[in-house]
């Protein structure tokens, strides 16, 4: 027999097999030896005894001779768990452009502030306000200031009581150069008449009370300036 059917599994049933042929040729040889030592009146007790042991030696002696099978019970390995992907390093975020002198200013760079010359005004005086605007960025940048793009507005509570961007005549644009930290001032003395309607006619004159002043350019809106009027 081929050497590798005596591998595995056929190995184990191969030697069962051998080990039970080997048992029944013992129990033969055994039961020949037994018939031979009794005599014609049927076998004796005394003979019995005596065979007994040499049938049982045989059977030990031919058992010593047969090699001994270890058998060792396989496992199946444990699979082991996959191994996290290394994480995909961040993608670089894009530079920011540096500036360069003449572009349109960011709003981020502008600083807008209104101020009034005084809190209350007497009958005839006109109001007074003083407009700011700063550039902190670190080249010099261009803005429009027309009265389009920049609104200088007054309120009384909820009615609007007069702006600068209504009635504008021509294209309202004015564009500026805006060094870094030199302010663009602009002044401005408001007729105490109400604005909208019909543009070119008189309006109505503002009524004794309490105003607030605003101005406003794209996103930016400047502190309130309250005043009176009596």
């Amino acid at each position: 027999m081929d050497p590798d059917t005596l591998r595995g599994g056929s190995g184990d049933v191969y030697w069962r097999r051998r080990m039970t042929v080997l048992v029944a040729v013992l129990v033969v040889v055994a039961v020949v030896a037994w018939a031979c030592s009794s005599g014609p009146d049927g076998p004796q007790s005394t003979s019995s005894a005596k065979s007994a042991p040499s049938s049982s030696s045989a059977a030990e002696s031919v058992l010593a001779g047969l090699p001994t099978v270890m058998f060792t019970p396989t496992t199946t390995p444990t699979p082991k768990p996959p191994k996290p992907r290394a994480a995909l390093p961040p993608s670089p975020k894009p530079t920011a452009q540096p500036r360069r002198p003449g572009m349109p200013c960011e709003e981020k760079d502008l600083v807008l502030n209104l101020q009034g010359r005084q809190e209350v005004y007497g009958a005839g005086a006109r109001p007074n306000f003083l407009v700011t605007l700063v550039n902190t960025g670190p080249v010099m940048c261009m803005a429009d200031v027309g009265a389009r793009a920049m609104e200088i507005r007054i309120t009384s509570g909820d009615d609007r009581v007069w702006s600068t961007s209504d009635c504008v005549s021509g294209d309202g644009v004015d564009m500026r150069k805006l060094e870094r930290g030199i302010p663009y001032v602009r002044t401005l003395d408001w007729d105490r008449r109400r604005s909208g309607g019909a543009c070119g006619g008189t309006q109505a004159a503002a009524l004794p009370g309490t105003y607030v002043a605003v101005v406003l350019t794209g996103g930016l809106r400047s502190p309130k300036a309250v005043f009176h009027l009596r």
